[in-house]
């Protein structure tokens, strides 16, 4: 494997832990600041709103630089901040740490794809790109049930400083493998945010947002309907976590496959497609132990199926400036969590039960797809009046 890629996942699979491992310990950061549940999810919505705002502003800052070099210090700043993390002292300083913490995240990942597609051979971009995104699928698989391991066992800041550790691993990784890279843009930053004129790309961003909430919503409650609805016992979810991430695993390189085959577009299309099936499957029958355990492995191929396709769908769109598209993207992948758990939170709250998180995922998966054949005509409009203008004849 390219030492480069390696290099990225490293960093991807840290990612993945930080954002994903406070979920398995909240009950014990919530009882170490002497806080309520719903108080400690704050400290979840921190790091989303990092990702949001660092993803464009850190994107631009580092357009001026190599690429290899606003990599280094983004896994600089995540792994100082993330091992921070495991020393707050209550509530405010651990806000402050994990929207610190959270900053870098979309700029990594969005300069990261478009670097990772540079280092590939051509035709095989998307093979790179799910090479970074595995780190992400195998903090899922293993970084995230160790990181909560630790946080129950010995202390919840343990998991960050779990995190710490690969920060630091990732760092070494991106300074030792890392070649020498041209800077992320040759565009101004200022002359880069014309593309927020391009319809198409607020499209892509829209998709991305509302489809990929589809996955959350489902994902956010998959610990009370394995429990409340399918009936098992609590440790069961710790082994339905870990089927979700092999599936996850799985999932990553089966979009890359696909994306190779057919165009991003109708790879992301036919993703949405499934997740919305699927998820509408889970809600019939999760009621059955072993069928809902059986789907959660199936969810977790299908919904990560959808990260390569995505990530380059928007890098195409945004040509010119395809750092910051990409970046940008990942903005859009953390309100699409954040709103995810929300909307499907609403039906749980009215009593309607933690399946309804499922028949909301599959609506917003469903939406997803609308957007994107929308997008579809987008394109088949802008071919229309290019042919048609290149077909006029000068008087």
């Amino acid at each position: 494997m390219n030492k480069a890629l390696l290099a990225l996942a490293i960093g991807g699979f840290g990612i993945g832990l930080t954002e994903f491992v406070i979920m398995g310990i909240l009950p014990d950061v919530a009882n170490a600041f002497n806080i309520s549940i719903p108080e400690a999810g704050h400290f979840i919505s921190a790091y989303a709103l990092g990702v949001v705002v660092g993803a464009p502003i850190l994107t631009g800052f580092g357009s001026k630089w190599p690429a290899n070099k606003v990599l280094l210090v983004l896994m600089l700043w995540f792994t100082v901040f993330n091992t921070l993390s495991a020393f707050a002292t209550g509530y405010n300083s651990f806000m402050v740490l994990r929207f610190l913490s959270g900053l870098p995240h979309g700029a990594f990942f969005g300069i990261g794809a478009v670097v990772a597609g540079k280092l590939s051979k051509k035709g095989k971009e998307a093979q790179g790109i799910a090479i970074m995104f595995s780190g992400l699928t195998f903090a899922n698989l293993l970084g995230v049930p160790l990181g909560t391991y630790l946080g129950k066992n010995l202390d919840w800041s343990m998991s960050f400083l779990l995190v710490g550790v690969v920060g630091v691993a990732a760092v070494l990784g991106v300074k030792f493998w890392m070649p020498l890279l041209e800077k992320s843009s040759e565009t101004k930053f200022l002359s880069e945010l014309k593309i927020f004129k391009r319809l198409e790309l607020w499209l892509i961003i829209l998709l991305t947002t509302i489809g990929t909430g589809g996955f959350f919503a489902w994902y956010s409650y998959i610990s009370p309907l394995i429990t409340e609805v399918a009936g098992h016992a609590d440790n069961v979810v710790a082994y339905a976590m870990v089927l979700a991430g092999l599936g996850m695993v799985i999932g990553n390189f089966v979009g890359a496959k696909l994306t190779e085959k057919f165009s991003p577009l109708y790879t992301v299309t036919l993703v949405l497609v499934l997740m919305a099936i699927c998820l509408s499957i889970n809600a019939l029958i999760a009621s059955d132990k072993v069928m809902v355990l059986v789907m959660t492995f199936i969810i977790g191929i299908v919904t990560f199926s959808i990260s390569t396709p995505i990530q380059m769908l928007i890098i195409k769109a945004s040509k010119g400036s395809e750092t910051l598209g990409s970046s940008l993207n990942q903005s859009a992948f953390n309100i699409g969590n954040a709103s995810g758990a929300y909307f499907a939170g609403l039906p749980i709250a009215m009593g309607y039960g933690y399946t309804s998180a499922d028949w909301v995922g599959a609506a917003m998966a469903g939406t997803g797809v609308l957007i994107a054949i929308g997008i579809v005509l987008l394109k088949k409009s802008k071919s229309k009046k290019v042919a048609l203008s290149s077909a006029r004849i000068p008087e």
